[in-house]
């Protein structure tokens, strides 16, 4: 197998020259420890796969409110930031680059997640098909709480404040989750916003969510140390849209007018959609992810239909990736059923070449 040179290549992401166009995706990996702050496990997790050109790591929830599984990290308390400081600490020393994932789950939680059993809330009123995985076991998805007008200044706070978290734990930049039916994305698709007032109707309203919230993340970071992470074609968590590739478009178009660091696209669901006129229209660095080999990776990148590309689950199971594709060394097969739990057992002991 060829070196892929241009995969394997620098380039430049907002302030930052990046070693490699690979980038770590976010991998929810459930293994927080007490009052969901990261754990030394999780140093070594993050410090072994440092040679990614960025990595951006696992969701963490920026209040109770947006918390939706067990052992999820957060990022709105002192332990919680002193626990991701360590991180960014052991990624910086291997000369590594990492994003804080911020999240909301929105209507993907439970009401025994939440502070006082409340229910979660969302867009909309509207239940998401399935069940969710909780402390006690499996439980029916309830039928969420929309927000009110006026709390949404309260969320749009939240966002702000976990940023100012994320840069005092010393992270490079912060990637906001508008991807895979959590809060953001309930609000960007009219299969789950079904709204009537400014946030809801029109594509223009729709985004406005979003749009908030980049503007309230902005003066924390600059623009260019923010990435957003959406996935107009994934059916996933009963989410939908009627004209997505319409939808999704003006999303791009909307946030093409801040400077932002990047756009990361989640390439999976229907393979005739668009992407390219996504990444055109946002006009700035676009990372593509979703099943991509070395081999494709490349190919990507070289005739521009990305400018990066992310790898999830061969990140997971490769802590040297990098020199991997250098190498054409064959990868190690992720373990599906250590993915949420094993401590490190499918998280810290994968091989490497050299060990």
């Amino acid at each position: 197998m060829p070196v892929p040179e241009t995969l394997l290549s620098p380039i430049q992401v907002g302030p930052y020259t990046l070693r490699n166009r690979t980038v770590m995706a976010p991998l929810t990996r459930s293994r927080a420890g007490d009052g969901d702050a990261p754990t030394s496990l999780a140093v070594e997790y993050y410090r072994q796969r440092a040679t990614a050109g960025l990595i951006v790591t696992e969701g963490s929830q920026i209040s109770p409110q947006g918390k939706g599984y067990p052992r999820t990290p957060g990022i709105f308390s002192d332990a919680q930031t002193a626990g991701w400081e360590q991180v960014t600490r052991a990624v910086h020393a291997e000369g590594g680059r990492i994003f804080l994932q911020l999240w909301h789950v929105g209507r993907l939680s439970h009401s025994t997640m939440q502070q006082n059993g409340e229910l979660p809330v969302s867009s909309s009123a509207i239940a998401p098909e399935g069940e969710i995985y909780t402390a006690t076991g499996l439980q029916p998805y309830e039928t969420p709480r929309a927000l009110d007008p006026e709390e949404i200044p309260g969320i749009l706070d939240d966002f702000r404040q976990a940023a100012e978290n994320a840069k005092r734990a010393g992270f490079d930049g912060v990637e906001l989750h508008g991807a895979n039916g959590y809060l953001i994305d309930q609000f960007l698709r009219d299969g789950a916003n079904q709204r009537t007032d400014a946030y809801g109707g029109s594509a223009e309203n729709r985004v406005r969510f979003l749009k908030e919230i980049v503007e309230a993340v902005i003066p924390v970071f600059g623009a260019d140390r923010i990435g957003v992470r959406l996935s107009p074609a994934l059916p996933i968590f009963s989410v939908s849209d009627s004209d997505p590739a319409f939808t999704f478009r003006h999303a791009a178009e909307t946030l093409s007018r801040y400077g932002l660091g990047y756009l990361h696209v989640v390439q999976l669901g229907d393979p005739a959609f668009d992407y390219i006129a996504i990444k055109r229209a946002f006009g700035g660095v676009y990372i593509a992810n979703g099943g991509f080999d070395a081999d494709s990776a490349e190919v990507a990148v070289t005739s521009g239909t990305a400018d990066l590309v992310g790898f999830g689950t061969k990140f997971l199971a490769n802590p040297d990736l990098i020199e991997r594709f250098r190498t054409g060394a064959p990868l190690n097969q992720p373990d599906p059923a250590t993915f949420y739990q094993g401590e490190e057992r499918g998280y810290t002991d994968y091989p490497t070449l050299t060990a």
